[in-house]
């Protein structure tokens, strides 16, 4: 039986733990051959190991995202190699300092940003012209309730999903009358380290899995997937669009 991603290629960012890793298991599972990156080698290799125990396949890519050379090289890698790239998952992100604005230094603040948004406009750039060449290119972003919630505490990580955010919709305006499809894609709480480092006296029991999130972000990478410069929302399984305040 044909698996609905055979024959695609697709890249996933903080693909050695978490949604990322989770993500990039079950996109190998749907026949996608997979171009992981992360900083961790050791999480790359397990990742590896997991994808070919079940028949798939991976390309390692240890990388530090605030290598925007590296983002470079790795566009032209692709395109030498694929000539297309077909899905991008923008999952990488860190969660920064949890203080009081007045309390947070410059250089934490500019490093979330590094992460979270400077990274993706990177890869936005240098992924474009592959994904392009894809009959049916999907790119998938990875935010969070905290960018429209103006979350208390953590404001470099709020500020830096809602600049994701509106980078990802004006994307997918650019490229609507194109094969390629944008979604912004929203877990919730996720039992994911970054959320145990947030809240460390909650119990991971409670919350859904990686694993659990990875299986509703597979759909928005397919072919048949349509939509785009829209909002997933995983606790409410829905499909939002966004709109101007009243």
């Amino acid at each position: 039986m044909t698996k609905p991603l055979a024959d695609r290629i697709a890249l996933v960012t903080g693909a050695s733990r978490g949604i990322g890793f989770a993500t990039a298991k079950a996109l190998a599972k749907a026949g996608a051959h997979i171009v992981a990156t992360a900083r961790t080698q050791g999480g790359l290799e397990e990742l590896d190991d997991e994808i070919r125990k079940e028949g798939g396949s991976a390309t390692l890519v240890p990388l530090n995202l605030t290598d925007s050379d590296g983002i470079a090289r790795l566009g032209a890698g692709l395109h030498e190699r694929y000539g297309k790239l077909d899905i991008m998952v923008g999952n990488a992100g860190v969660l920064g300092p949890s203080s009081p604005i007045g309390h947070i230094e410059l250089k934490a603040f500019n490093d979330v940003m590094a992460v979270n948004v400077s990274a993706n406009f990177q890869l936005i750039r240098c992924m474009e012209p592959l994904l392009k060449q894809s009959d049916a290119g999907r790119a998938v972003f990875i935010t969070s309730g905290a960018a429209n919630k103006a979350t208390a505490y953590v404001s470099p990580y709020a500020a830096s999903k809602a600049a994701l955010e509106t980078l990802a919709r004006a994307w997918a305006q650019e490229t609507a009358n194109t094969p390629l499809r944008v979604t912004l894609f929203n877990p919730g709480p996720i039992r994911t380290r970054m959320r145990a480092t947030l809240m460390p006296g909650e119990d991971p029991e409670t919350l859904d899995t990686p694993e659990q999130v990875a299986e509703l972000i597979v759909p928005l990478c397919a072919p048949d997937w349509t939509e785009t410069g829209k909002f997933y929302d995983y606790r409410t399984r829905s499909l939002m669009s966004f709109r101007s305040p009243a």
